[in-house]
């Protein structure tokens, strides 16, 4: 039994052109003046599997995804260029997909790596530690105990047969070194610092913020055209921890899925929160079941981005929240019956 189931900042058009966003920065910029804020989500866009180079010595990796595409498991990782070694920010899950990002990550600079980050213990950032392994490991200390207590699953991934290459070679790799609070690393002349910002996405969520690039490698905290899931999330503590992000100094977010993007995009995480959180605690007043809650919201801007069935998660853990029976850990059997019933509901709409 694994361990979840036991326990409107504007943004300048020089800022998207220099990000180099999955959507096109000129076109944005005009769906924006046209439209307002919601225009530019309006249409989900496709983004590529890429290593990017964002600032000297620094580089995001992401995933293709785009409309209609199951981005279960499709996350993005990070790399920070050593005089001496490379920095890892997470691992990505399937071994196929772990592989491929250090692959690049060398291709790209020659180094090898002597460190990872985790972000949070979700298998699909924490999976691919094995391939780092004896290196250190470092997260935040409910990230190796929640890694260690999920353990790896008697069949990974068992519905991708496309992901199953090299996946008996997976072997459980927590944290090695473990903080609360905010740590900072020294990479030449990059500052690297570690910062908690939990609960959230999870109870164990930490950012990787380089101050003086004003970069963000937001983990799970921040999606972008894709449903946020409150697995074993805090939904109004989520949105808090996306208050504090919006105060700090920072120009690129790099979510944990989705493209890369600013705090314009995480102000639409934020806004998929708020209105699932205040339509759900309407319908919790009226005694609906979280799955019937789910399938009556109208999620407006939102209902095409990808893996709307977490729109029955996130009920439940609201549900959980209004109760004031919420843990770090997730109810799944009460989960998967909401998404059953989320899920009927939605086809009889059709």
């Amino acid at each position: 039994m694994s361990y979840s189931s036991r326990l409107q900042p504007q943004v300048s058009r020089r800022q998207l052109i220099r990000m180099g966003l999955g959507v096109s920065a000129t076109a944005l910029c005009a769906r924006m003046a046209e439209g307002g804020q919601s225009a530019a989500f309006s249409t989900i866009p496709s983004w590529r599997t890429e290593l990017r180079r964002l600032a000297p010595n620094v580089y995001a990796y992401t995933q293709a995804s785009g409309p209609g595409v199951n981005n279960a498991s499709l996350s993005n990782a990070g790399l920070i260029v050593g005089p001496e070694h490379l920095l890892a920010i997470d691992t990505l899950g399937p071994p196929v997909h772990a592989k491929a990002f250090r692959a690049a990550a060398t291709k790209e600079t020659g180094k090898l790596f002597g460190r990872v980050i985790n972000t949070h213990h979700h298998r699909d950032h924490t999976n691919g530690n094995y391939l780092y392994s004896p290196l250190e490991i470092v997260a935040h200390e409910f990230c190796r105990q929640a890694t260690i207590a999920d353990g790896i699953p008697a069949r990974p991934y068992a519905d991708r047969p496309e992901w199953q290459d090299g996946m008996r070679e997976l072997t459980l790799a927590p944290a090695t070194t473990t903080f609360a609070g905010t740590t900072t690393y020294h990479y030449g002349e990059l500052i690297v610092q570690l910062i908690t910002n939990a609960p959230a996405h999870t109870w164990g969520d930490v950012m990787v913020y380089l101050p003086q690039q004003r970069i963000l490698f937001a983990g799970d905290i921040a999606f972008s055209y894709v449903t946020p899931p409150a697995h074993n999330g805090h939904v109004t503590k989520w949105i808090e921890a996306i208050d504090r992000v919006m105060k700090m100094d920072v120009d690129v977010i790099v979510p944990g899925h989705g493209p890369i993007g600013s705090k314009k995009e995480l102000a639409e995480t934020r806004g998929y929160l708020e209105l699932i959180a205040g339509e759900t605690r309407k319908r919790h007043a009226m005694g609906m079941t979280p799955g019937r809650a789910a399938a009556n919201i109208d999620m407006g801007r939102f209902e095409s981005w990808t893996n709307p069935e977490r729109n029955a998660w996130n009920t439940v853990r609201l549900y959980a929240e209004f109760d004031g029976t919420i843990t770090p850990a997730n109810d799944a059997n009460a989960q998967a019956a909401a998404v059953g019933e989320y899920q009927r509901l939605r086809a009889v709409k059709r």
